[in-house]
């Protein structure tokens, strides 16, 4: 039976009396496309780390590619396996990007040339800029072929499209497609949610240091509820009506242009009967439609459930 990419038991990190993370298990199968979910500081870049070997877990244990990343010789022998993108890059500022690219293929001890150029002419890259001259959407250019051109095994990947435009988030994660195609296992920490649910099979959830769920993606999309979405009448928008309120299974209403937007687990029949006690005109509408994984998690921060 072929061995996880990464896994971890009872990860925990702590900074004094700073949370960093709490008693995490997770594990990545070789080969899957994985995204690790959570708001800005719930951990993920913490927990990534670890898997590096760049910082040392105050408890628990890490493999990564069956290699224990807190024992000297076996990082060194990881990292040559892996392709790292930290959330900000930093490059030496009087490098120029072709410089940089090749300090990364030598530091690999490969020859990356073609496989550089490729990448670079993918993402628009202009080389023979410095660093020093580049946009922040340019310096993550640079970073992620640094991180792609050596052909890793394992891509590990904090907060990857941040800087990137839309034109070019969408040529990264056909970059990653095809990767993940030839069997290569791809980690990515998001907090955008949209990402995760259109490119990964399988996701972890971190919430507040501690992992909240794991499974395949479909599996934690997968939910009882159903967004209701409210057109009401001018001067009744953003207030949830009085026959509504307190109805069993209504989370905490949002305005949404000119709709009140909430997420509904309860019975169809008592929701049903309270849309139509409402007084004529002040419901102009109503659409009720399965949730989104960014609508699920949206909510489930917010709630706390």
């Amino acid at each position: 039976m072929q061995q996880p990419a990464i896994q971890c038991k009872a990860l925990t990190k702590t900074y004094g009396k700073a949370r960093g993370v709490e008693n995490l298990d997770i594990v990545v199968e070789t080969g899957a496309f994985y995204g690790f979910i959570g708001p800005n500081g719930a951990g993920k870049s913490t927990t990534i780390r670890a898997f590096l070997g760049l910082i040392a877990p105050t408890a628990g244990s890490v493999r990564v590619l069956g290699l224990n990343p807190a024992n000297a010789a076996q990082r060194t022998a990881l990292l040559a396996k892996v392709g790292y993108l930290p959330s900000e890059t930093q490059f030496y500022p009087d490098m120029r990007v072709a410089e940089v690219i090749a300090l990364s293929a030598r530091l690999h001890r490969k020859h990356c040339a073609a496989e550089a150029a490729r990448l670079c002419e993918r993402l628009e890259l202009d080389t023979s800029k410095k660093i020093e001259q580049l946009s922040l959407g340019n310096r993550k250019k640079a970073g992620i072929v640094c991180a792609m051109q050596h052909d890793p095994d394992l891509y590990i990947l904090d907060e990857p499209t941040s800087g990137l435009d839309p034109l070019m988030q969408r040529v990264f994660f056909e970059l990653l497609e095809e990767k993940h195609a030839e069997g290569k296992t791809i980690f990515f920490s998001s907090h955008v949610l949209g990402e995760v649910q259109r490119h990964c099979t399988c996701a972890a959830v971190l919430r507040q240091g501690c992992l909240a769920a794991q499974g395949s993606v479909s599996a934690l999309a997968g939910t009882t509820a159903r967004c209701i979405s409210l057109q009401l009448a001018q001067g009744a928008q953003g207030v949830l009506p009085a026959a509504l309120q307190g109805l069993p299974g209504i989370a905490t209403p949002t305005q949404v242009g000119h709709n009140l937007q909430f997420l509904y687990t309860g019975q169809p029949a008592p929701l049903l009967a309270a849309l139509a006690a409402l007084p004529g005109g002040m419901l102009q509408d109503v659409t009720i439609t399965e949730p989104g994984l960014e609508e699920v998690f949206l909510h489930y921060y917010t709630e706390g459930v």
